[in-house]
């Protein structure tokens, strides 16, 4: 189970951090990530960061202003987001998968419930 939290409303230059944290992990987990959802939009990715690795690969739509990070030893992954615009507006999902660097949702296997992120102008 993953549950998220941090999502709100902020004016466009704003910022926000949100927070995933999963009940337990499966040995077949090596990559946390987040996706977005605007309205009327498909699902998209925004991050994701290899659980040992470390290694992080960003949309290039947040790229230089959005930060993922986890705490391994809590079982909690962060996106910071920072310089908020208004087309980051969405709802956020944090999910998590086998395949590190995988910007594909259809590789991720266990989702957060969502969490509404609003930007306005």
């Amino acid at each position: 189970q993953l549950v998220e939290s941090g999502g709100g409303l902020v004016q466009a230059g704003g910022s926000l951090r949100l927070i995933c944290k999963a009940s337990r992990l499966t040995t077949s987990t090596n990559a946390m990530a987040w996706f977005r959802q605007a309205p009327g939009k498909e699902r998209e990715f925004v991050a994701t960061i290899g659980w040992r690795s470390g290694r992080a690969v960003y949309a290039d739509s947040v790229k230089g202003r959005f930060t993922i990070s986890r705490v391994g030893s809590m079982n909690t992954w962060y996106l910071q987001m920072n310089s908020l615009r208004p087309e980051d507006t969405a709802i956020y999902y944090c999910s998590t998968g086998p395949l590190t660097a995988s910007t594909s949702s259809d590789e991720y296997l266990y989702w957060g419930q969502e969490t509404q992120v609003t930007v306005s102008s």
